[in-house]
């Protein structure tokens, strides 16, 4: 099946090298561009993109506001970020805002068609090293909530410390080792808590950790 991408950027340049390199790649169709949130908005809404490479610093409606209006709606497609900076704080606001995860500008070109694909199945792009770093930037300069007790309480043991090890920015095969499972049981686990806490990805889980204080910069590594 092929993979209908929306590039959002307010560059021409950046669009056009995006668009003329993704389309060289059989499983993959560009459908549109836009230049800002609000044409991305559009956009969306006419073509019905699967993935959106949104730019998060842009005019009239940035990436954060646009991933949020995209995300609400019923059918909305995967959000991918596009960023020039490791630690823009704006790129939590987008995971938060329901984003599936986030890629350096200067990634290579097979670092960005592994990102898309993965989003497009289903999971989240978290780089453990740059995601890890963003966050907890983040909450260091934010006091976290009580974690959800009632929320938190619905989950096994065995769910609760996948969510943890999920939050420090471990993959499937690290949680099975690390847990002595099988990647299937891992899956499992992870579902079952998605269901649970009404989450749709890794992206989201490790937010919701963050921000309910079940995790914390002096855990985290």
């Amino acid at each position: 099946m092929t993979t209908r991408l929306l590039i959002v950027d307010d560059q021409e340049l950046i669009r056009t090298g995006f668009r003329l390199f993704l389309q060289t790649q059989n499983d993959l169709e560009v459908v549109g561009e836009a230049a800002d949130g609000h044409e991305a908005l559009t956009q969306a809404a006419a073509l019905r993109p699967d993935v959106v490479l949104m730019d998060i610093r842009m005019p009239r409606m940035d990436g954060v506001e646009a991933t949020s209006r995209l995300t609400a709606s019923g059918s909305s497609p995967r959000v991918l970020i596009l960023t020039t900076y490791d630690l823009d704080e704006y790129v939590f606001g987008a995971l938060r805002a329901g984003a599936s995860g986030f890629l350096l500008k200067d990634a290579s070109r097979d670092r960005l068609l592994e990102a898309i694909r993965v989003v497009h199945a289903g999971e989240a792009l978290l780089s453990p090293s740059i995601t890890r770093r963003l966050i907890e930037d983040y909450a260091t300069r934010t006091e976290p909530l009580r974690p959800p007790t009632k929320l938190l309480a619905d989950l096994t043991p065995r769910e609760r410390e996948t969510l943890l090890l999920v939050a420090r920015g471990l993959s499937n095969p690290e949680i099975a080792a690390h847990l002595v499972v099988t990647e299937a049981t891992v899956k499992s686990h992870i579902g079952s808590m998605f269901a649970k806490l009404h989450l749709r990805d890794r992206a989201q889980a490790v937010v919701f950790a963050y921000e309910n204080g079940f995790v914390f910069p002096g855990n985290s590594g």
